[in-house]
């Protein structure tokens, strides 16, 4: 199973707070157990804007990793300095 989350963070101190999140946030979510992959690009031109893109053995392994509690916490520290709503997208290859 592979997610794509566009992240818009707002502004340039809301990025540079953001970051070192966003890197632990990853760091967390490599060790969760059915966990592939886990990347986070930051846009060129656009250091606000941030794509993570995640690989995962199992839709149960992706729920797993939304209810751990490491992710929970990241989603409310981030919520309020993020430009635009948190939108995952589940996509499967075909």
């Amino acid at each position: 199973m592979y997610v794509v989350t566009h992240v818009d963070i707002l502004g340039a101190a809301n990025t540079e707070k953001a970051t070192p999140m966003l890197r632990q946030f990853a760091t967390d979510s490599r060790k969760d157990a059915g966990n592939v992959r886990f990347e986070i690009l930051q846009q060129d031109g656009r250091a606000n804007h941030f794509t993570l893109v995640e690989v995962w053995r199992t839709k149960q392994a992706y729920e797993a990793h939304n209810a751990a509690a490491h992710t929970v916490q990241f989603r409310e520290k981030v919520q309020p300095i993020l430009g635009s709503p948190w939108d995952d997208v589940m996509l499967s290859l075909f």
